[in-house]
């Protein structure tokens, strides 16, 4: 389902990616909005599943888990019962952050967040290696980070 969102719409989401804390006041300041005209856009905008959700951003290395791995995950068919067993098996693996089903040579591609080499070794061994249908699993380690993901530059782009 396609949203068509307006300008004013638009800086209300640029203002929430930006500080998800925002109140309505802030909102439609941004926006150019009185605070309770921003509260029905937000409402409106949550009501029409534009907003998903709230979260806060958490800073993995602070807890100390500062080690990020692309793990790319090749299955042995791609039927429909191959793709579903194997994403209900990585939905509730831990240290999984996010799994995309992917077009190309691989088809998922899952970023993991470990302490270390040696707890990602655990976590293969315990968890890649024993999901269903797997045929081949490769995995590069990130440096660092460059970008965060900002989504507030996508809705920039607009």
């Amino acid at each position: 389902m396609c949203v068509m969102a307006d300008e004013i719409d638009i800086r209300i989401l640029q203002k929430l990616a930006q500080d998800g804390r925002a109140t309505n006041h802030e909102i439609g300041e941004y926006a150019g909005l009185s605070p309770s005209a921003a509260c029905r856009r937000v409402q409106a905008l949550e009501q029409k599943g534009v907003i998903r959700g709230y979260a806060a951003i958490i800073d993995e290395r602070a807890l100390g888990v500062g080690t990020t791995a692309f793990v790319r995950v090749t299955l042995e068919r791609q039927s429909g019962r191959s793709l579903e067993a194997f994403e209900k098996a990585v939905a509730n693996c831990p240290h999984v952050l996010a799994c995309y089903l992917m077009a190309g040579d691989f088809d998922y591609l899952l970023r993991v967040c470990v302490h270390d080499i040696s707890e990602y070794e655990v976590f293969h061994k315990k968890y890649l290696s024993q999901f269903p249908g797997v045929a081949r699993i490769e995995t590069t380690f990130a440096v660092r980070e460059v970008v965060a993901a900002r989504p507030e530059n996508y809705l920039l782009a607009q």
